[in-house]
């Protein structure tokens, strides 16, 4: 299942964050996928593609970052999937 995630930093100074990233890595268990991770201009949040097939594997990366990082976690289907769900629908 892939997920978007947009990552609010507390604060709005994300240098915790990346302090920590740069000394513990992404803290992120097996099989939790990061594909892309793009940051606003702006620096004040981070926007992502991730991937896990058992959600309880995004919340305990979130536990690990709650601290610093406020969450937002929309589940995703592809374009080419979605229409292939609704086409029998259509």
């Amino acid at each position: 299942m892939q997920f978007v995630v947009i990552e609010d930093f507390r604060g709005g100074d994300p240098k915790a964050i990346y302090r920590r990233f740069r000394d513990k890595g992404r803290l992120a268990p097996e099989g939790f996928v990061v594909h892309h991770s793009w940051v606003a201009a702006d620096m004040s949040r981070c926007f992502m593609l991730v991937e896990a097939d058992d959600v309880t594997l995004v919340q305990r990366w979130v536990v690990e970052w709650a601290d610093l990082v406020g969450f937002e976690i929309v589940p995703v289907a592809t374009s080419k999937d979605t229409v292939v769900g609704l086409s029998p629908h259509l």
